[in-house]
């Protein structure tokens, strides 16, 4: 089927305010700044649950309209220009943010120099270490291109939302009726989310207002991803279901089954096919659903992502699983069938994230930037390694080899579930200002979401073959249901 834009630019519905928590007086932890991440010393302080006192946050959206109204019209077409080189920069430090099942958020603040023999040397310093939810923490994101934004995603149905700059706790968004699964930033402006309610929900940052609340599974809701385009998003659920989202015009599109329950979804880098994972096998999809290959790994996968190479052209597929280890494929341009080509280890238990991020190397080093990659593993060890490393590796080489981390730090036994990178400082950009950053007028994210709308009309016709129709599978699905449920009371 083909999947048709509307010519209706933006949402069209009013946006919906989410019930957001706002953190109560009681401190998580002392500390000398109000809302305040708390310090590794004082992590160990148990908290409870705040409580709704229904109040809203607007302070974002009021203080971005403010400095805009100071902006004369002349100037902004100079803004933008320096805005879109500072966009491109990359940054010098970066943040690793890990989820546990002790309900402990852990955050480092990583560098990278270059040391007397002209090595490069990573190191991961603690910032803050502190229960951050009443239940076991699932997913964890951070707002990309700089951004300051992180959410957190518990079993407790909360999405707490936090200020990374200021370390400030901005409160708490209780839209979803079930455990969160999954979280992520498509821009630094919007928050998707999924739940086991079977919701995935679309936030805007500027005032946390919920933009759409899409409706579809029957079930849980495992993973989602959105297409490197900003037009699309697939999830997969309990009901052996992928679904997909037209994200401009914020409905399902289609729909197809699996025959098994999908538990990771993951686009290509360049957006022209897509991962589905179900326990230890991965199946590849062109954008028309055409099945091009299968991976059978040999352990149950916890996660996987598809990430660049440094030196050269291509993609590689890092696979964290049951196995202690994190393998690292190389995807081929053709159909053929990626192969492992190294593995790294460094784990004494099963590996539960992986995340990757861009970051800017030391001009002595020699190199202009590099792609690190951080894992968790339930044995409590965050490590870190570099990129670089596995891809001057030679295709052609049938020898797998293996990379201990660069640097590790240890959580003393934590069972971590989830990590996240987050950018750090930028070398040349203007210090924050007790913790605030001076915002440009053109800064102001597009709320519509839909300034280009029909720009790429031409791709719609990629996405929508060899899909089925929403309204036609609906009977089929509801057949399949019951037909489970009589199978499942026997």
């Amino acid at each position: 089927m083909t999947v048709k834009h509307s010519q209706n630019k933006g949402v069209t519905r009013p946006a919906k305010k989410a019930k957001i928590e706002v953190p109560s007086k009681t401190k998580i932890s002392p500390s000398p700044k109000r809302n305040s991440l708390p310090q590794q010393a004082q992590s160990r302080k148990v908290t409870t649950p705040h409580e709704d006192n229904g109040e809203e946050i607007h302070g974002i959206s009021e203080k971005g309209k403010g400095k805009e109204k100071e902006v004369s019209t002349a100037s902004k077409p100079k803004v933008k220009r320096k805005t879109h080189e500072e966009k491109a920069q990359l940054p010098n430090s970066f943040k690793v943010v890990a989820g546990s099942y002790e309900k402990l958020l852990y955050g480092l603040e990583g560098t990278v120099t270059v040391d007397e023999d002209l090595k490069l040397k990573y190191e991961l310093k603690p910032t803050f270490i502190f229960p951050a939810h009443v239940s076991c923490i699932k997913a964890v994101a951070a707002s990309p291109q700089g951004g300051k934004w992180l959410a957190t995603g518990s079993a407790d149905e909360i999405i707490k939302v936090w200020d990374l700059r200021r370390r400030k706790e901005i409160g708490g968004l209780m839209h979803h009726e079930g455990s969160i699964t999954h979280l992520t930033f498509p821009s630094r402006s919007h928050l998707f989310s999924a739940s086991e309610d079977g919701t995935l929900c679309l936030f805007r940052a500027r005032d946390w207002a919920v933009l759409r609340s899409l409706k579809g599974h029957k079930g849980r809701v495992n993973s989602m991803a959105v297409h490197p385009s900003g037009k699309v998003a697939l999830s997969v659920g309990k009901d052996r279901a992928l679904r997909m989202w037209d994200l401009m015009r914020g409905k399902g599109v289609a729909s197809t089954k699996l025959g098994k329950e999908g538990e990771i979804v993951r686009w290509s880098i360049d957006g022209s096919k897509f991962l589905v994972q179900s326990a230890s096998t991965m199946d590849v999809y062109a954008v028309n659903m055409d099945l091009l290959y299968t991976i059978t790994h040999p352990s149950r996968i916890h996660d996987a992502k598809f990430c660049s190479r440094v030196d050269g052209e291509g993609e590689l597929l890092l696979v964290a699983a049951e196995d202690r280890k994190l393998s690292i494929y190389d995807v081929p341009k053709d159909s053929s069938s990626p192969k492992i080509i190294a593995h790294l280890t460094g784990h004494t238990n099963r590996v539960k994230a992986v995340d990757t991020l861009n970051i800017a190397l030391p001009e002595s080093s020699g190199r202009k930037s590099t792609t690190i990659l951080v894992t968790v593993s339930s044995d409590g060890f965050i490590n870190l390694h570099d990129i670089a490393a596995v891809s001057k590796l030679s295709n052609k080489s049938d020898t797998v080899q293996a990379f201990e981390p660069l640097t590790s730090y240890d959580s003393k036994g934590t069972r971590l579930t989830c990590v996240t990178l987050g950018d750090g400082d930028i070398a040349g950009a203007s210090a924050p200002v007790d913790g605030k950053r001076k915002r440009d007028a053109s800064e102001e994210p597009d709320d519509s979401g839909s300034e280009n709308d029909n720009d790429d009309e031409g791709d719609a016709d990629a996405f929508g073959a060899g899909w089925e129709e929403e309204e036609e599978i609906q009977e089929e699905d509801e057949e399949e249901d019951e037909e489970e449920g009589e199978e499942e009371s026997e």
